[in-house]
């Protein structure tokens, strides 16, 4: 698991995508960790070099004992970049991250090409909420604000097992990581320092966000000199999840054009790999390779996920359920447990997965069907169970 040492704090990144093309960093939101960016990412590669981390106190990057500021964040953002060797990178934030951003771009001008600011803010009182947040998830849990944070999150619209997913990672956010955030944002007030900003910017909003809105977004805007303004439609705040593809396309019409790196294919495929199978799983497999297995890695991963599961004919929720029933045909324990989770995560639902499995019973056999069953339950435990039973 790639931790890095970065302003007396480790950080859990992942860089992703065209070796010879321009770096764009993505900062994720409060309550959420890199993965939030997948289906952003997943589109970008193939032309840019994506690096992505956990904020401190999310995911994989441990919290820190004691307080927390937006400069600091700032601060690990560009010991993080200086720790891999990047002079400089073109900004993504969204929310937690987009104040991040603001805060690299004010302190560290240098390190910032062009600068996106994704449903977020320069200041967003009152402190007394989010002091509040930050003592109920201290005392319940992240599950004390889970279902408000949803509400917020997504439109009603959204899929229910996108939903589900985050929902999921939000739940194993540290809560003393996110009560340190909450902190850092009641005491941020970074209005007086945007006329700093030189960077080119662009600010994006969400047109259903009841936390940022477009007109917070705008006055975001009318602080930076020349920023420019889009709105996402149909999206509530976390808008790269909701709406990746519009995300994507306002982010190609203000970065600066850049055609495709020489291998395209294997970026995609090495992509589409984590944003299916897991990051964390990915880079195991692939640091744990050698010089015998690495051309198989480097096979499956342009043949498999950059050619195949990157055929736009089939969406990945189909392809996830065509890949779990042919491995319960063909007695593929291993690599059916491994497709479960993702099949979830790419829009399977409980109801789809039962109904799937008992289909299989009449073309590949009760026995096959009967132990996919407890390899689920091994997987998933009651997960499914309570799904069903809502």
């Amino acid at each position: 698991m790639p931790l890095i040492d970065a302003n007396g704090t480790k950080l859990f990144y992942d860089l992703t995508g065209a070796a010879d093309g321009p770096v764009v960093v993505f900062s994720n939101s409060l309550g959420t960790t890199l993965e939030m960016w997948d289906g952003v990412v997943r589109q970008l590669a193939p032309s840019y070099r994506c690096l992505r981390y956990d904020t401190c106190g999310h995911g994989r990057s441990p919290a820190r004992t004691g307080p927390v500021s937006v400069r600091m964040l700032a601060d690990d953002l560009a010991a993080l970049l200086d720790a891999l060797g990047i002079a400089r990178a073109h900004v993504v934030g969204l929310s937690l991250g987009g104040m991040t951003a603001q805060a690299l771009a004010i302190h560290h001008p240098d390190k910032v090409a062009n600068l996106v600011l994704m449903a977020t803010s320069a200041h967003l009182p009152p402190p007394e909420n989010w002091q509040a947040r930050a003592d109920a998830v201290r005392k319940g849990g992240m599950g004390a604000i889970v279902d408000a944070v949803m509400g917020r999150w997504f439109t009603q619209g959204v899929d229910p097992a996108r939903l589900a997913y985050y929902r999921s990672l939000f739940l194993g956010i540290d809560p003393e990581g996110y009560a340190a955030a909450c902190l850092a944002i009641a005491a941020m007030d970074l209005r007086p320092a945007l006329k700093r900003i030189s960077a080119v910017t662009l600010v994006v909003a969400g047109a259903e966000d009841p936390v940022t809105d477009v007109k917070m977004s705008r006055e975001l805007a009318a602080g930076i000199e020349g920023a420019r303004v889009a709105v996402v439609e149909k999206a509530s705040h976390l808008l790269a999840i909701e709406r990746p593809d519009e995300t994507v396309a306002a982010l190609r019409a203000f970065l600066p054009a850049v055609s495709p790196g020489k291998d395209a294919l294997y970026a995609s495929g090495i992509a589409n790999r984590k944003a299916v199978l897991g990051v964390e799983h990915v880079q195991r497999s692939l640091a744990a390779a050698g010089a015998f297995s690495m051309p198989w890695q480097d096979f499956i991963t342009r043949t498999a996920w950059g050619e195949t599961w990157g055929n736009p004919a089939l969406p990945w929720k189909t392809r996830s359920l065509v890949t779990l029933a042919m491995m319960v045909a063909l007695g593929r324990e291993a690599e059916f447990k491994l497709h479960i989770k993702p099949a979830l995560k790419n829009g399977v639902t409980a109801a789809e997965l039962q109904a799937l499995l008992l289909h299989a019973a009449i073309y590949a056999g009760v026995p096959a069907v009967n132990g996919a069953f407890g390899m689920v339950r091994e997987v998933l435990g009651d997960q499914l169970d309570k799904e069903l039973s809502k």
